[in-house]
């Protein structure tokens, strides 16, 4: 028997079929498409952050990145011309000619001991052969005076002026010795023979003054501006060269710039050409080509004024200074028989300072002088001043053939200096003093020629000198003008160039 169900309280008979759950709303459509949509792009984060994302900040950062190697490149340029600049003044205008006025004391002072000891020499002989030489020291003295007064106003350290002060004393004590020892020796009424030994003992007190004190003071006068000429040219040509290589660097890295900005415009805007930045670029080719090629020739002009120039006539001026007080030692060598040997000695330590030849003794080296001495510029079998000389490379042929022509007329006549010099030693050895005292007055003219020779060769080197302070002095003139106008010019073409694909960008958008 089958049971049956008993019926719903409610009276109500279900639906057939499965009984319908809780009651559930419609599909929401809109949550796929929630969840399909696109994330927001992440911001840039490190170097990214820095860079241009937009075409007007791309604009903007060549404009700016091409004015700061602009601002960089005059900058640089404005410091290698101011090095040029003080190069040049103080090889040119202030140390250099210092060293040269001081070089010129140096000889004037030898010079004045030289003729006071050809005056006590030969004393009241017949001929006025003391009156010409005193007549000598004392043109020497005033110029000696003028050359340390001017010495003394281009000193701009407080050494430099001590120095000029201590020699311009140590001068007056000169002169008073030399003033005594020639009116003693003109009281003793000498026609001949050797001076008093009186007047030879205050003779060497005034000459042991000239040589102890008085030259080396003057000569640490000529050393300290050298070294101060040469440590500026070191340092101011270093400079010039090397803002040379920097105007270079920045100018191609500008010169790039501004070529890469015109290739982004012509391919961002379909432009083949933007008049103002070409004309920026060639500008900028041009400010750097003028500008390395002036800093060439000025490191050049430099260099000539220094080596060419300078070195030259300070050299050769040591070398006449030393050639006269060598001369003033054959003198003493006759005046004074007790230190004969020393004077002679130290004659021939001079003589080897101008030209260095080797030898063991006196009579060795006129030797070696007297044979003729073939050399070729540059490659000179002698030293000293002369075989420094000699040495100095030339570059044009012109000028290398002047200088050729004056050296040889130099040692043509330094060869007869020396052997006038062995003359009158051979007499003075053969007991004939008084013809040696004669060949030694006789020898007066070629010594004379051999200075004027020397003289020659200085000015040739002055010219040089001179025309490259010139020069340097020129090269620079009107660079501080020419400078921020034509950074002016190139700025505004690179703004005259963008402004309007600027404006251009903003209307397209």
């Amino acid at each position: 028997m089958t049971a049956v169900q008993p019926a719903p309280a409610t009276g109500q008979q279900p639906a057939p079929g499965p009984q319908p759950g809780p009651q559930q709303g419609p599909p929401d459509r809109r949550r796929p498409t929630a969840l399909l949509k696109r994330a927001p792009d992440a911001p840039p984060s490190g170097v990214a952050r820095l860079l241009p994302r937009t075409v007007a900040a791309h604009l903007r950062t060549l404009t700016a990145l091409a004015i700061v190697l602009l601002v960089a490149l005059l900058a640089v340029t404005w410091a290698a011309i101011a090095n040029a600049r003080e190069g040049v003044r103080v090889i040119g205008h202030d140390a250099g000619p210092q060293v040269v006025a001081t070089g010129d004391l140096y000889f004037q002072l030898t010079d004045m001991d030289a003729q006071l000891a050809n005056a006590l020499l030969i004393g009241g002989a017949a001929g006025g052969g003391r009156e010409k030489a005193l007549a000598r020291y004392d043109d020497n003295r005033l110029k000696a005076g003028d050359a340390l007064l001017k010495a003394a106003k281009l000193a701009d350290e407080r050494t430099e002026e001590n120095t000029a002060r201590d020699v311009l004393d140590a001068l007056g004590r000169y002169e008073r010795l030399a003033g005594q020892a020639l009116l003693l020796d003109r009281q003793s009424d000498r026609a001949s023979g050797p001076p008093s030994k009186e007047v030879i003992d205050l003779y060497r007190q005034a000459t042991d003054l000239m040589k102890l004190d008085l030259l080396p003071k003057a000569y640490n006068l000529t050393l300290d501006n050298g070294t101060l000429v040469r440590h500026t040219y070191e340092d101011e040509r270093s400079a010039v060269l090397s803002g040379r290589t920097w105007i270079i660097i920045i100018g191609l890295a500008l010169v790039v710039t501004l070529a890469g900005f015109q290739l982004y415009l012509s391919r961002r805007f379909r432009r083949l050409l933007n008049i103002p930045l070409a004309l920026a670029t060639l500008g900028s080719l041009v400010l750097v080509a003028a500008g390395a090629t002036m800093l060439s020739g000025q490191a050049d002009h430099l260099r000539k004024a220094k080596e060419d120039g300078f070195d030259s006539i300070l050299a050769l001026a040591r070398a006449r200074a030393i050639s006269n007080s060598a001369s003033a030692d054959e003198t003493r060598f006759l005046l004074d028989p007790e230190r004969a040997d020393a004077y002679e000695q130290v004659y021939l330590s001079k003589s080897q300072t101008v030209l260095y030849m080797k030898a063991g003794n006196l009579t060795q080296y006129n030797q070696a002088v007297q044979n003729k001495i073939s050399w070729e510029p540059g490659r000179a079998p002698f030293l000293g001043f002369l075989g420094t000389e000699a040495n100095r490379p030339t570059e044009s042929g012109e000028q290398r053939a002047e200088l050729v022509n004056a050296l040889n007329k130099v040692l043509r006549d330094y060869r007869k200096v020396q052997a006038n010099d062995r003359r009158m030693r051979d007499l003075v050895h053969n007991g004939q003093r008084d013809q040696a005292v004669a060949a030694r007055s006789a020898a007066a003219a070629d010594f004379a020629e051999y200075d004027r020779s020397l003289q020659e060769l200085i000015g040739i080197h002055q010219k040089e000198f001179d025309e490259a302070v010139k020069d340097g002095d020129d090269g620079t003139s009107g660079w501080y003008a020419v400078l921020p106008a034509a950074g002016v010019v190139i700025a505004l073409l690179v703004l005259a160039g963008v402004r309007p694909r600027l404006a251009e960008y903003r209307w397209s958008r």
